[in-house]
């Protein structure tokens, strides 16, 4: 093996003497593998006409068992994915060992490195092959993975197109649960820097499918972020067309307005909208509500044109507002969209501190209605 080995290395040194240089132009070349493309729903939406009433929670699970029905090459595993009737911390894929047995639905250790790394190692096996894995309880519990997960998300442009990992990750995310320092984390503002993975986090049941259903069908590494305070509330409920989609890269307008527009995602696109409704009865504006759905990429030309349309813009995410995601949309408007503006972007999101257990400590550091109302009216009154 030795030999073989030396001889392996000595023959790629040769070849890598006598190649030419690089041309800096391919430094774009495999950094992130083609998706899925949707033909019946090219803009993520749909009229309502078909589907049912689904809380969010329900929407996950039937579109996960839904998407294993359809490809036989899907397999999930996580912490206490398996465990008697229960699927996951959070019930989300409930009932799934019973329906596709032990071989494609089973338990991992309490060791994310190792789910992650795993995943990344048997997506080699087979390009059909599509994996999901929930990559800790909780968000916060997923940075030991941050080795196994950077190296993921280079595997595409290093090995120039030859492989990439199949890989969803899902990880429940976010606050208003009373869950403290350490089940309220949001780490997709850290998460987006890294070339080659793709983050979404949708806040409505439809959405929550449609994107789920894209990961789980496309090349790539796909980071999905689920609202956890979400998964049962009335206010993310949404009719779920049966086959819907939503391509990566589609915001959502969620309120028509032509006054300001509230650029958002995640735990506070709810939050937004009942700000939205008390800013056209205090003050007359009407408020557009734009729902990022998914961060990377990122859809620009729906921000754009909304800023072009209201002039004005509030950024809101649950994140710190200090180097959260709202900073790069801030600054992408100043870059390419200053021209519309008639008033400074706000920022309106998290303190800089952890979360406090207590609920008056909660809810003194996590965005709420009151708080995006006052941002509001400051740029509104500009």
């Amino acid at each position: 093996l030795d030999k073989e080995a030396k001889k392996m290395i000595s023959a790629a040194h040769k070849k890598a003497l006598v190649a030419p240089d690089p041309d800096p132009a391919t430094i774009f070349d495999f950094v992130m593998p083609e998706p899925f493309v949707s033909e019946k729903y090219p803009e993520g939406l749909h009229d309502g006409s078909k589907g049912e009433s689904k809380r969010l929670i329900q929407a996950l699970n039937e579109t996960l068992k839904a998407e294993f029905r359809h490809n036989p090459n899907t397999f999930i595993w996580g912490q206490d994915m398996a465990n008697k009737e229960k699927g996951g911390i959070f019930n989300v894929s409930k009932g799934m060992q019973q329906e596709f047995g032990m071989e494609r639905v089973f338990n991992a250790p309490i060791a994310e490195d190792y789910i992650l790394g795993t995943a990344n190692g048997m997506s080699r096996f087979d390009e059909k092959i599509r994996i999901v894995v929930e990559g800790a309880e909780f968000a916060d519990y997923f940075w030991p993975a941050m080795e196994q997960l950077v190296d993921s998300t280079h595997d595409y442009w290093r090995s120039n197109g030859q492989f990439v990992p199949n890989v969803t990750i899902r990880l429940a995310s976010g606050g208003y649960i009373g869950g403290g320092l350490y089940h309220s984390q949001n780490i997709e503002g850290a998460l987006a820097t890294f070339p080659g993975l793709r983050v979404v986090y949708p806040s409505f049941a439809d959405d929550a499918a449609g994107l789920l259903r894209t990961s789980m069908r496309s090349r790539g590494l796909t980071l999905f972020l689920e609202p956890k305070a979400l998964y049962n509330d009335p206010s993310a409920e949404a009719i779920v067309p049966d086959d819907f989609e939503v391509p990566f890269g589609k915001a959502r307008i969620r309120r028509e307005g032509t006054d300001l527009t509230i650029v958002t995602y995640g735990n506070t696109l709810p939050l937004s909208l009942k700000a939205a409704e008390q800013i056209e009865k205090e003050m007359g504006k009407s408020v557009e509500v734009l729902d990022l759905r998914s961060l990377i990429p990122l859809d620009k030309e729906a921000i754009f044109q909304s800023v072009e349309k209201t002039n004005r813009v509030l950024v809101v995410h649950e994140d710190k507002v200090f180097a959260g995601f709202g900073g790069e949309i801030a600054a992408l408007i100043a870059d390419e969209a200053f021209q519309f503006l008639d008033a400074p972007v706000k920022r309106i999101g998290s303190t800089f501190t952890p979360v406090g257990f207590n609920r008056i400590l909660e809810r003194a550091i996590l965005p709420n209605v009151e708080k995006i109302v006052m941002g509001a009216k400051e740029v509104l009154d500009f």
